[in-house]
């Protein structure tokens, strides 16, 4: 049986997406970016080039918001605005959505419910944000274990530079990068509205 790693990048598109994708090309890896509404409009072309290369593209928010600490119409709005970008760009409406800072509380999960998303959170925290260090992103990626989820985020150029290595490594500990849908399996209907951490943590 294969071990799976889904690799995953937070608060883009930005100036370095594209190269990311072009490091993701040459190596054959699909991942999963959860984008920010608000950089749709100026950078649409790369997240339609990320549909079109195979990767998946989910929900972070409008504005990066801690989904938290809003009412039902401010988590509403949130939610509504990027899956209303991305659709208007002729893409499908996400399946999966990915609160800020892994903030969530019982509206902001009947909200995903009621849109018929997952909330999808991670498994191995990089901290790619904060080190800002090619070593120690790397590092942190090669303790993943089967089925865990990566949290990185593209707009850290050290991140994309980290890339290269992260999937070699990962490739010699025997590991399959697939996408969170393919985390996921067939069946993706039966989590809607809950909380997947790792391909064996759901709740």
């Amino acid at each position: 049986m294969e071990q799976c790693v889904a690799l995953t990048f937070d608060d883009g598109p930005g100036p370095y997406t594209d190269k990311l994708l072009d490091e993701l090309a040459t190596r054959d890896v699909h991942a999963t970016f959860f984008v920010v509404g608000k950089n749709i409009e100026a950078r649409g072309k790369t997240v339609k080039r990320e549909i079109a290369e195979g990767h998946v593209v989910g929900n972070h928010s409008w504005d990066h918001a801690d989904l938290s600490k809003l009412s039902w119409q401010g988590v509403a709005q949130e939610i509504d605005s990027t899956n209303t970008a991305l659709t208007n760009l002729g893409l499908p409406l996400p399946l999966l959505v990915r609160p800020p800072y892994g903030a969530q509380n019982p509206e902001v999960m009947a909200a995903l419910k009621a849109r018929g998303q997952i909330g999808t959170f991670w498994s191995i925290d990089t901290e790619d944000w904060k080190n800002r260090d090619v070593a120690q992103t790397t590092a942190r990626a090669l303790q993943a274990r089967r089925g865990s989820i990566l949290l990185m985020h593209d707009i850290q150029p050290t991140t994309v530079d980290a890339i290269p290595g992260i999937i070699d490594g990962l490739r010699q500990k025997g590991f399959t990068l697939v996408t969170v849908p393919e985390l996921i399996g067939p069946h993706p209907e039966t989590i809607i509205g809950m909380q997947m951490y790792s391909q064996y943590n759901v709740r």
